[in-house]
């Protein structure tokens, strides 16, 4: 069995490279957008510069906040989740549940398929509630890792990792899979440069 997405009709788009404070002038996440079928999905929309920095790029592919579908968040660190609210209208994903409106249900992010080309799995090693984004596209998997990998050199030991041993199993399992990884605050990168 492979946690390979089934599908790969999905399309991605990364709205700003972030970096750490060892690569840039401060914090900023990642921030990515994935478009399957009537799925418009937000990926990690945390700390940046400005707003303008995820807004611009949206608009530029003639997406506006209120189109977002869903939004899917790694992880619960401030970092990659700080600007979720620019997308009130839409569902929230983290490790266990869905959030939309008032209602809150409850479900396992392992193995589950906002289509049949995005899928979650538990990914945890850089903090308990470690998820990834796996998507299927015609060119390939690509992960969605949060900060499995902060940048494409690791960093190798996660200065904050309260289980390095799971961490490197997790990272492990994304590469039988990916293609591709984007990271948590750096530039995307192939399976065959990702550092263990």
């Amino acid at each position: 069995m492979t946690d390979a997405p089934r599908g790969t009709t999905a399309n991605f788009w990364i709205l700003t490279t972030g970096y750490t404070l060892s690569t840039g002038p401060g914090v900023a996440a990642t921030v990515s957008y994935v478009a399957d079928g009537d799925r418009r999905i937000i990926i990690d929309p945390g700390m940046v510069a400005d707003r303008s920095r995820i807004l611009d790029p949206l608009a530029a592919l003639g997406v506006g906040p209120d189109d977002i579908t869903d939004v899917v968040l790694s992880h619960h660190h401030p970092d990659n989740t700080v600007n979720a609210g620019l997308f009130s209208g839409a569902r929230m994903h983290d490790h266990h549940a869905i959030y939309h409106g008032d209602q809150w249900i409850d479900r396992p992010a392992e193995g589950y398929e906002l289509t049949d080309s995005v899928r979650l799995i538990a990914t945890p090693g850089h903090s308990p509630e470690d998820i990834t984004v796996l998507v299927g596209t015609p060119d390939g998997v690509v992960a969605f890792v949060g900060d499995l990998w902060w940048r494409p050199n690791g960093p190798v030991e996660d200065p904050v990792a309260p289980d390095q041993a799971l961490l490197r199993a997790n990272r492990e399992r994304v590469l039988a899979v990916a293609d591709r990884i984007v990271p948590g605050h750096g530039p995307m990168f192939t399976r065959e440069s990702a550092l263990l």
